[in-house]
Order: C-alpha cells, then structure tokens, then sequence
C-alpha cells in the first residue's frame, strides 16, 4: 500500500495517507492508456467540417456550349469538379468522431494513469486547498512553495471559488473536481496536487 506524504500550503509535512495498491498501485497498461486518450481526444473534435459537393455550388445548371462541333470538350455543367470554382469529390462531410469507451476500461485507464504518476513523484498530496484570497499572485508564491510552477492539475472535490479564481488567468495551471478526473487530464500535466479529501475519494471511487 503506497504511503505518501500530506503536507500543507507551505510544503510542510503534515501526515501520511495511505493510498489504495488497487487504485495508486496498479500494474500500468500502456495500451489502455493510449486507447483511453485516443477516444478522449476523438470525443473533442466538432466534426463540423463541409466541402460544398456539385450539387450545392453556385452557378447555373445549363449546359455551356453544344455536344458537338465546337471542337472544345464535352461539357455538361459548370459546377463540374474539374472545372475552377466546381464542386469537390469525396471531400470532409460533418460526421461524429465520438468513441465509446467502456466504463470499467476508462477506470482502468485512470487507474493506470495515477499509478504512473505516483511511480515517478509526480504526486503532491495537499491537506487542503484553504486560500484567504482569490489573487492569482498569491497563489503563484503557493505554487512556488509546492514546487509545481509549471504544468499542474489540482483536484479538490470540491473547489471554492478562491481556488478557482486565483488560478483561471495561469495557462499552464487546470482545476478539476474529483468527479471529472480523467486519463487524458492525468497524463497531460507534469505535477498533480490533490487534496487529502480528492485523494481519498479517489481510493473510494476507483476500486
């Protein structure tokens, strides 16, 4: 069972937890994971894109000139696709690029993910994110201290509105209950911070 440390806003241990080996210890599958972010990023995609086919580009529907003895090519409309301005062939038409992942695979995905990131220390454990103002200055000196200046996910179950303002205007900075937790999220930062509380719901949720 991995043991880690629990410290406050200014880096200092406060406690241990222990985490689940079936949630935080878990034996990492590469494949899942790369299939659990294939599908999250297929899910993000519009699908909007249209090209306009012969059928639905201006232009008139008369035939240009005569079938014969102009001595030019054969020509039946001007919103031909070989003409300039025709339409195009078997070009993008709105579809859905949605993939459905299996419940028990996304939890094994995420699974995995924590797991790997726990492995190489990227995994803060915070006793609680308590700040007394929703500057995004003040958290910056926090994030400092934590040594997570770059790239970090915070979790919190639920994150009150200092937290969540405090940390809206750093780009490199996403905040995400809980609840909402993904692989794609996991993988995607190089330091996570999680509340004691996220942690242990966590442990709860993903057995």
């Amino acid at each position: 069972m991995p043991i880690v440390d629990i410290v406050d806003l200014e880096n200092r241990k406060v406690g241990v937890i222990d985490l689940l080996e079936s949630v935080f210890g878990v034996e990492v599958n590469e494949a899942l994971i790369h299939q659990a972010v294939v599908a999250h990023r297929a899910n993000q995609r519009a699908g909007t894109h249209k090209v306009k086919v012969r059928s639905e580009v201006a232009g008139s529907g008369a035939k240009p000139w005569r079938q014969k003895g102009t001595g030019r090519a054969r020509v039946g409309s001007r919103s031909s696709p070989i003409w300039r301005s025709g339409g195009t062939v078997h070009g993008p038409q709105p579809r859905s690029y949605a993939q459905r992942l299996p419940q028990k695979m996304l939890l094994a995905a995420l699974r995995s993910t924590l797991t790997a990131q726990l492995q190489e220390s990227r995994i803060t454990v915070v006793e609680e994110f308590k700040l007394s103002s929703h500057k995004t200055r003040e958290f910056c000196v926090v994030l400092e201290k934590l040594q997570a200046d770059n790239s970090v996910l915070i979790v919190d179950n639920d994150p009150d509105i200092n937290l969540q303002r405090s940390c809206s205007n750093l780009p490199k900075v996403a905040l995400c209950s809980s609840f909402e937790l993904n692989p794609y999220d996991v993988l995607g930062h190089k330091r996570i911070l999680i509340s004691a509380e996220a942690a242990r719901k966590c442990c709860e949720e993903l057995v």
